[in-house]
Formats: C-alpha cells, sequence, structure tokens
C-alpha cells in the first residue's frame, strides 16, 4: 500500500480519505496569506457516485488503495452494460454504465484498456492516452484552411462531440486525447 501527499495529487488520481476509496475529479493549490498553504479539493466518491468538496493543508498524506489492473478489449454496449473480455482469462465482464462513466465517449469496439479493482469490485476503466476515432458528421472542410488556427464542431463515431480543426471532413480519422477530449492530430484523410 503505497502513500502520497498533496502536492502529487493529479486528477483522476485515486486514493483513501476517511477509510473510503475517493478520486480527486479537481484540485487546486492555494497560497493563504501568514498561513500555511492549502489544496482545494474535489473528491468523488468511487463506490457511491457522491462528491464533495474538501480543503486539506499542502502536504497532507493520504493512502494509495491498492489497486489491481487488468487488460481488457471492449466488445460491446446495451443499455446498462460494457463488456469487456480479459485478456488473459477471455472470461467476459460486465461493467455497468455508471463505471464507464464519461469514458464512453472514446470507447470503440476492441479497444485495448485497463479495469480497475478494488477489494473484488471493478471501480473504473483506464482507457489508452489517445484514440484514433473516425468523423461521423461535420460541416464540410475549407479548401487551403490548414493554416488557421479556427476550430468547429464534429461528432465522432462513438457520438463525442469534440472541437476540430476547419480542413476536417467526414469520415476522416483522427487521434483524440481520452484525457481532455481534445483533436490531437489527422491520421487518415477521407
Amino acid at each position: 500500500m503505497g502513500s502520497t501527499d498533496t502536492t502529487k495529487f493529479y486528477k483522476g488520481q485515486k486514493i483513501i480519505f476517511e477509510k473510503e476509496l475517493w478520486e480527486i475529479v479537481d484540485f487546486q493549490h492555494r497560497v493563504m496569506q501568514a498561513r500555511k498553504p492549502i489544496v482545494k479539493t474535489r473528491l468523488k466518491n468511487i463506490i457511491t457516485g457522491l462528491t464533495q468538496e474538501k480543503s486539506f493543508r499542502s502536504g497532507d498524506m493520504f493512502e494509495l488503495p491498492d489497486l489491481i489492473t487488468k487488460n481488457a478489449q471492449y466488445l460491446y454496449s446495451d443499455s446498462e452494460n460494457y463488456t469487456f473480455m480479459d485478456l488473459e482469462s477471455y472470461e467476459q465482464i460486465q461493467v455497468t454504465n455508471s463505471v464507464v462513466g464519461e469514458k464512453s465517449r472514446f470507447l470503440k469496439e476492441e479497444l485495448g484498456v485497463q479495469l480497475l479493482s478494488y477489494e473484488e469490485e471493478i471501480i473504473g476503466i483506464e482507457l489508452p492516452t489517445s484514440v484514433e476515432l473516425k468523423i461521423s458528421t461535420t460541416e464540410p472542410g475549407l479548401k487551403g484552411d490548414s493554416v488557421t488556427g479556427g476550430n468547429k464542431p464534429a461528432t465522432l463515431e462513438t457520438g463525442a462531440d469534440i472541437a476540430v480543426p476547419l480542413f476536417i471532413n467526414i469520415d476522416d480519422i483522427i487521434k483524440v486525447d481520452t484525457r481532455d477530449g481534445k483533436y490531437l492530430e489527422r491520421i487518415k484523410k477521407a
């Protein structure tokens, strides 16, 4: 069981706080006059899904949970579950929509992911830091507009809405950062 302190916080990090498992949704370091700096944190309870705001003193220590990661491949989803295949045992594992959450925006069939479990229960999935997805709808690209910095909305094959450069067209395959949903580059032109 490892430990960490507030100076090493990052978004998505899992910590044990008051004997429960929490994910750091957001945090800000604040310097207070004539007092120790504090870290304002928004935490999400992994099991209940509830969020709360908490302030900690800079340097406060936290236990890191013993998380077990399994390599898996995304197969398909229905209205309630996402089905993955454990790449070691080849068994199919069902994960509820609430556990997958926002990450479903970038889940494409056959994508390799990591399933995170804590005390025998799957509590989340980790996506690769970037994925390659096809553009399903966007306004037509503008000829010669590959230099200017403008963006336009586009919908990916997974249903996620993101901003893309003006020169991107329907059926182009692009690389997207799964952490913030930002366009990275065009991989293949339609």
